[in-house]
């Protein structure tokens, strides 16, 4: 017999107490297989892959893995290397300009302070900002959420470091300032002799190492591996079943 939709009388499933029950929402599941296409949202498992193979959307064939080999260990000799060259670009003198008997250098640190007194404020930020900041920022972050991922069982802050990881590597444009160096200095190499300093070789050579540090990084590796502070967040561990979450 149906019952009034409109009846006061409390449904079986519902509990007596108005207060919601928090521990039935929102919960992760436990299976980490189950992704959702970021492309066009189609909701599937992804398959355990080789090392080198990549997993594609059986709807729209775009990547949503590709599993790197030997992640942690290369990211981490790439992130050392970044920050090497980094400390380099940034403590040497990266031009140096000779002209009618006088000489000059300066670093990136050094240009962006020129442009801060020249009155160009917004562009000294600007330079700073992409060119130090935040490639310092990227190589810090790759580094620690590298090393703390090598760990058994890396805590959640190694997440949300993860999380601020992409930030930092969109606003990183050492290669737009080289651009701008290069352009500059074919439109004074008729007035004045320009000297490359060790800094301009390695902020180039520092393109290449972001680029092959973030290609050997695979993000995926380091999700499976932090220790969620809700057990139900994380993965379910080998050989074991996966917990039902309450509904």
């Amino acid at each position: 017999m149906a019952r009034d939709p409109g009846s006061a009388e409390p449904s079986a499933s519902r509990p007596e107490t108005d207060v919601p029950d928090s521990t039935g929402c929102n919960q992760p599941l436990a299976d980490s297989s189950l992704v959702a296409c970021p492309h066009c949202d189609l909701l599937q498992r992804v398959p355990d892959i080789a090392p080198g193979a990549s997993a594609r959307c059986p709807r729209c064939d775009k990547e949503l893995w590709r599993r790197r080999e030997d992640s942690l260990n290369r990211t981490l000799a790439l992130s050392l290397a970044a920050l090497f060259l980094f400390v380099l670009a940034n403590t040497v003198p990266m031009l140096g300009l000779t002209a009618v008997g006088h000489a000059a250098s300066t670093t990136v640190v050094g240009g962006a302070r020129q442009l801060w007194q020249d009155g160009q404020e917004i562009v000294a930020v600007l330079v700073l900002f992409a060119a130090v900041v935040s490639p310092g920022l990227q190589i810090g972050l790759m580094l620690t959420v590298v090393v703390a991922a090598r760990r058994e069982q890396p805590s959640a802050w190694v997440g949300a470091l993860l999380r601020h990881l992409p930030f930092a590597r969109n606003w990183s444009m050492i290669e737009v300032m080289l651009i701008g160096v290069l352009v500059a200095l074919t439109k004074i190499a008729d007035y004045a002799r320009v000297i490359p300093g060790v800094a301009l070789f390695a902020l180039f050579a520092l393109v290449f190492l972001l680029a092959a540090m973030q290609s050997s990084f695979d993000p995926r590796e380091v999700w499976n591996r932090v220790k969620w502070a809700d057990a139900r967040a994380g993965p379910p561990a080998p050989g074991q079943p996966a917990t039902e979450v309450a509904a």
